[in-house]
């Protein structure tokens, strides 16, 4: 593959061609400030991962000229449930409909859609990615930044950012601690065909001593299966869900065929600071947590879209100021979330059951959707 040749000079360099970069991107290229993103993985190489985009992202996505295209292609969800899975029975409801937004709805929609959406947006404002580059090396002095591709490349900037996920080079070339724990559960991934009572217009929170299990409907008449397992496989097949959907769920769904799996153990941090001089992080080179939520590629969006007019404003020191407070705020959200879910004591499960019921009759309901919808960090 021909790679396409680097300039020897950029204002900024942005490592990480993922959702968090190509959002930057787009509003470095609106604003008409140079910059070149690079990217270790050939294009089109991404998977479906995170598949979830709420009310705020939409929002940003407005103003980056990219939603219309996402929302034609995703399906639009109103209503959030948890569920106890033993019994078949919603423990509450969270509606999103009533949300004071453009976009009242979560949107139901594969990450690699959602990346080919934003470079689609960044080509028709004349930018592209740099693929594959892998930089192997961030250095900074008074003056600017040097960044040193794998291939032997040197490239110019002024300001390097890292969106280069939660094992950053930039992060650790930074100096900056990233600090936190990790979860003891794996988790499980999977899009498949199957049959689910529930049926296709919830995202549904299943409860179960044995390990959450999270559905979720995605284009194409499929489902999003998430699930914490003690020691998942690296690839779950047709038979380890439909034991663990008989076992968690029972009665309620039939898994027909498998189109995609993954497995991928957790961890709940944050970034001791977002910037190191001219060294800047974004996305999960910030703040990595539970998938409970459907948070973080949100949050990393909102980062890109934050830390671009920051840039372009020469307002920078606004960036850490704004964007760490949320990812602390979506973190605690995100652990929460994954303990009340993940509890194993019989006792401490009756009482948040019990409790779920009660709250779900109050305006709780309206505060647990404004804070999933992101609408709070406006």
């Amino acid at each position: 593959m021909n790679q396409p040749a680097l300039p020897s000079r950029t204002r900024v360099a942005i490592i990480g061609a993922g959702p968090t970069g190509l959002a930057l991107a787009i509003t470095l290229a609106q604003a008409g400030v140079d910059f070149l993103l690079v990217d270790r993985q050939a294009e089109g190489a991404n998977t479906s991962r995170a598949a979830v985009v709420h009310a705020r992202t939409l929002e940003v996505l407005d103003e980056l000229g990219a939603s219309a295209d996402l929302l034609r292609r995703g399906i639009k969800l109103t209503r959030f449930s948890v569920r106890d899975g033993a019994r078949a029975r919603a423990l509450m409801t969270i509606p999103f409909d009533g949300l004071p937004t453009p976009h009242p709805y979560t949107l139901m929609i594969p990450q690699n859609e959602t990346e080919d959406v934003l470079l689609t947006r960044l080509r028709a404002l004349g930018a592209d990615t740099s693929r594959p580059y892998e930089a192997a090396s961030v250095v900074q002095d008074d003056s600017g930044v040097t960044v040193t591709m794998t291939s032997g490349e040197t490239v110019r900037a002024d300001y390097a950012v890292g969106a280069d996920g939660m094992h950053s080079m930039v992060r650790e070339a930074a100096g900056i601690g990233f600090t936190g724990s990790a979860y003891a559960e794996s988790f499980v991934l999977a899009d498949v065909d199957m049959r689910w009572a529930p049926g296709p217009r919830e995202v549904s929170l299943n409860f179960h001593s044995a390990g959450l299990i999270v559905v979720a409907p995605l284009p194409g008449d499929r489902y999003r299966i998430v699930a914490t397992v003690d020691d998942a496989p690296h690839t779950a097949d047709l038979a380890f869900l439909q034991r663990m959907l008989d076992e968690r769920v029972p009665g309620q769904a039939t898994a027909h065929e498998v189109h995609w799996s993954s497995r991928f153990r957790i961890h709940h941090r944050v970034a001791d600071s977002y910037r190191a001089g001219r060294l800047f992080l974004a996305g999960d080179a910030a703040h990595v947590h539970s998938p409970a939520g459907g948070q973080g590629m949100n949050t990393g969006i909102q980062d890109g879209y934050a830390l671009g007019r920051a840039l372009a404003s020469g307002t920078l020191d606004a960036y850490e100021a704004t964007r760490r407070p949320v990812a602390e705020q979506v973190v605690a959200l995100a652990d929460r979330m994954t303990r009340l879910a993940t509890t194993h004591h019989p006792a401490a499960r009756g009482v948040r059951n019990i409790a779920l019921r009660v709250l779900g009759h109050t305006p709780f309901r309206t505060k647990l959707a404004t804070e999933l919808a992101e609408l709070n960090y406006r």
